[in-house]
């Protein structure tokens, strides 16, 4: 008999990204928004999505986020949560004879414990479970809350603390003969297992276990979903309805933080540039609304060369002893951490500090995140996403020329993070922040290093820093701003 030989769990939060026919959505969660007290300002949406092995949830998981059009969205899958096997169970595993569909091989304590979390917008760890070995991965998945959560598993309504975390039940009803055909050519193609197996299974447990277990609970569905992915007006209902939801808990993300860690003094992580009379000189050029366009762009780059000198500053560093040409000794430093440098620019103001970055750093990676402001929302929309690989220990400089209530930069902060970058490994650079950014991006990333060259107190009911500098892209790059600008803004790049 040919053994099990799915590999790992798949957690439908990996891959992080989902590309739509309409935008690429991060699923991997969401920057944590703060009311004026600082607690979450709003729960998650939860759908859970119910049915038997193969009748197609995910299918229509991936259609209802598509039709959602909602920048942040946790897909989370039963896979990651079965429970360690032991010797003799394992045995039974590898044989066929373990029963993966009955309620007992799955550890719901944690899967509640985790729900729970990912709804009140917190970060968990999922566990990766790995069919080979049948047991969990030593590396945890971080996922943060999101707008919507979408959960789904053979035992979705199998437990009554897990149905009262669940906004929407949905069942996902396919027929049986179309299921065994899925199950056949799903493992036989992708986890090597024979026909004989398969059946076997399917015959001793799988069918079983629906009949038992998994039909019953269509009763406890608010909706039943016939034929799967393939039944658009259904979806088009639940989505309809997602929306109605979504709009009752809907708040402006810049009104909260505007409000929110106000009068505060400063945090310690924040560092600012020495303003000395030449910084304070070259300050006085570009905020001046008469400098021509050359001006401003060399003065900026004298600027994001000070700043980039300063950020570096705080990587690790070591003594390193050398020689000098004159045979003596001469301690000195070097750069002492695990991983690269690597630059990530914050579309577009913020790609151009990087040739400031490059001038001072020789081969360092550079990647690029493009957010932009929903301006219907007030809040930050990932559009486009290229970061260098194996960037998880790498001292990452985030740059972006200004920050006024600092979400745009929460977010791609939250990106890293769900990239494995370590938050303390993180250094934000900009030119110009408001004071309100800099209290909402220490309030929510502590260990992230906030380096800048000056810090202007006020932002107007625009989100314009106060007295500001304008919008730096538009004066920098000789476009037009449009009226309803803001300093959080980052524009499509023209290439």
């Amino acid at each position: 008999m040919s053994p099990r030989k799915r590999t790992t769990s798949q957690c439908k939060s990996e891959p992080p990204l989902l590309r739509t026919s309409k935008r690429t959505i991060y699923t991997a969660g969401r920057p944590p928004w703060y009311n004026e007290h600082g607690t979450q300002s709003k729960e998650a949406f939860v759908i859970g999505l119910c049915g038997g092995s193969a009748s197609g949830k995910t299918t229509v998981a991936r259609k209802i986020i598509e039709a959602l059009d909602v920048p942040w969205v946790v897909l989370l899958s039963m896979d990651s949560f079965y429970k360690v096997l032991t010797a003799e169970q394992q045995l039974l595993a590898a044989n066929n004879d373990y029963n993966f569909d009955h309620p007992d091989a799955f550890d719901f304590s944690l899967l509640v414990h985790t729900l729970r979390k990912l709804k009140q917008g917190k970060s968990v760890k999922i566990p990766v479970y790995d069919f080979t070995t049948h047991g969990r991965q030593k590396e945890w998945k971080t996922v943060y809350g999101a707008s919507v959560i979408i959960f789904e598993g053979i035992m979705s309504f199998a437990d009554k603390e897990l149905l009262k975390l669940l906004d929407m039940k949905i069942f996902v009803d396919t027929d049986s003969d179309i299921r065994l055909v899925r199950r056949l050519r799903r493992d036989i193609t992708e986890r090597g297992r024979d026909i004989d197996g398969v059946i076997k299974q399917y015959n001793k447990f799988v069918k079983p276990a629906f009949e038992q277990y998994i039909e019953p609970t269509m009763r406890l569905a608010d909706i039943v979903v016939p034929r799967g992915g393939g039944n658009m007006v259904a979806i088009d209902l639940i989505v309809q309805h997602v929306h109605s939801q979504l709009e009752e808990r809907e708040l402006s993300v810049r009104a909260a933080l505007a409000s929110a860690h106000q009068a505060q003094p400063l945090p310690q992580t924040l560092s600012v540039v020495e303003s000395t009379p030449q910084v304070r000189g070259m300050h006085t050029i570009i905020r001046n609304k008469e400098t021509s366009r050359d001006e401003f762009i060399f003065y900026s780059k004298r600027l994001m060369r000070l700043l980039i000198e300063r950020a570096l500053s705080f990587l690790p560093s070591q003594v390193h002893i050398v020689q000098t040409p004159q045979g003596e000794d001469y301690e000195g430093r070097t750069f002492h951490g695990k991983g690269q440098i690597t630059g990530v620019s914050i579309l577009r103001a913020g790609e151009t500090m990087e040739p400031a970055l490059r001038a001072v750093c020789k081969d360092v990676r550079i990647g690029k995140i493009l957010i932009q402001t929903n301006q219907d929302t007030g809040e930050p929309e990932l559009h486009y996403l290229r970061l260098p690989k194996d960037i998880s220990e790498d001292h990452v400089i985030l740059m972006d020329c200004t920050v006024s209530t600092g979400a745009a930069a929460m977010m791609a902060i939250r990106v890293l993070l769900d990239h494995d970058v370590q938050e303390d490994k993180i250094l934000l650079v900009s030119l110009l922040m408001a004071e309100m950014g800099v209290h909402s991006v220490a309030y929510a990333f502590p260990q992230v290093k906030i380096i800048t060259t000056a810090v202007d107190k006020k932002v107007n009911d625009l989100f314009h820093i106060i007295p500001g500098i304008g919008n730096f892209g538009d004066r920098y790059f000789g476009t037009d701003a449009p009226p309803d600008w803001s300093d959080d803004d980052m524009d499509e790049p023209s290439c």
